[in-house]
């Protein structure tokens, strides 16, 4: 039984029929729609270059004997009996759970239900914020990670006049930190993004839709369209009471395996403990792949366990420039900036001598090469000695 049909639910029901798994598999989603990827609802759905991001057709889980159930959430699990019920009364057995019901997006409280006002997570509200933003001119993003981040390039792409708030002292500074958090604005403002930074929302202006937003120092701005991303928080509640521990997430060993027997978490949802970096949620798209594979294996016994701890991967597409990080970085490490050509940009993060991650825009080349030495934890002085040569 796998539960969340986002991507790493089919990624992990996939693996598990690769690895040989041939008991009933049921995948079940809260939402009515088959597995679809996100990554381009902030992207090319809103640009209007796709619609439909499904990822398989239904005729491939009718090939895998992977049943669906769509369209019906997990209330609560009894781990002892082994028993799922879900929001519409009903139970399910299982012989193995995989928690993959990934995030939800967080609310800002008080705020008014207005038209025009949007928290994207889903295709349909991707949809729908789309349709919106054809009919105006004026949007306010509210929070400039890189849900953010992507909507505003992408707003801009479509001629929109875009204003970015966002609390904290750059785009980014909680993830990145904010040397590099400077030069995602730098690119932002460079595009023409009205950036606010250090300024929050503090109300929404109109009667039945928003038509104005008071800011957080003050200023009002007139705006047709608002998309808040504010950040996210695993989908967890559902879990209460049954003993599975949650700690920012559901914890887990270095393969999915939690300190329940036959339950086990993959994923946004998922807290893994890391070769590098020590227990960590990886919420990218990448790291769904890898955790499926490596859990299936454990679960079959068909994989490597002392193989699991992939160097966490992820990337963000904003205008022409491609931000990708590979390793733990965090906003605490020291930032040694080794190229910056006023746009694109590469950086090493050091973090007890040690190097724990790179994050570059626009260079991939530089970014990926570096896998091997973050892995091995390769002294910060050595990498500087060659970047230097």
């Amino acid at each position: 039984m796998i539960v969340g049909a986002g991507l790493s639910g089919l990624r992990t029901a996939e693996e598990l029929r690769r690895a040989g798994y041939e008991d009933d598999l049921i995948l079940l989603g809260g939402e009515p729609h088959l597995p679809y990827d996100r990554p381009p609802l902030s992207k090319e759905v809103m640009r209007g270059e796709k619609s439909d991001t499904t990822l398989k057709p239904r005729e491939f889980f009718d090939e895998k004997n992977i049943e669906l159930r769509l369209g019906v959430e997990a209330a609560s699990v009894d781990t002892e009996s082994r028993t799922l019920r879900l929001a519409d009364g009903s139970e399910l057995g299982y012989d193995e759970l995989v928690i993959a019901t990934g995030l939800v997006p967080r609310r800002i409280p008080g705020l008014p239900d207005l038209a025009g006002v949007h928290v994207l997570r889903s295709i349909d509200e991707s949809l729908a914020l789309r349709a919106d933003l054809a009919e105006g001119r004026r949007a306010l993003i509210v929070g400039a990670g890189f849900i953010g981040c992507e909507l505003a390039a992408s707003m801009r792409a479509g001629g929109l006049d875009v204003v970015l708030v966002e609390p904290q002292p750059t785009p980014l500074a909680s993830v990145l930190g904010e040397k590099i958090g400077g030069l995602v604005a730098r690119l932002h403002t460079n595009e023409g993004v009205d950036l606010r930074a250090g300024v929050g929302l503090t109300s929404l202006v109109g009667t039945d839709r928003v038509t104005g937003a008071v800011l957080g120092d003050g200023s009002e701005v007139d705006v047709d369209v608002v998309a808040i991303g504010v950040g996210s928080v695993p989908v967890t509640a559902w879990l209460d009471g049954s003993g599975v521990e949650l700690d920012n997430g559901v914890v887990c060993d270095g393969v999915g395996r939690t300190a329940v027997p036959h339950v086990w978490a993959v994923g946004d949802v998922a807290a893994w403990q890391l070769q590098v970096g020590g227990r960590k949620r990886v919420e990218h798209w990448s790291n769904a792949g890898e955790q499926a594979k490596i859990l299936a294996g454990a679960l079959t016994g068909t994989g490597d366990e002392n193989a699991a701890a992939q160097v966490p991967y992820f990337w963000s597409d904003q205008y022409d420039i491609k931000i990708q990080a590979l390793g733990t970085v965090a906003a605490t490490d020291e930032v040694h900036v080794i190229k910056d050509d006023g746009r694109k940009f590469l950086a090493y993060y050091e973090r007890d001598g040690i190097l724990a991650g790179v994050v570059g825009g626009g260079m991939a080349g530089g970014v990926m090469k570096m896998r091997a030495k973050i892995a091995a934890g390769t002294p910060i002085g050595e990498v500087l000695e060659a970047a230097s040569a």
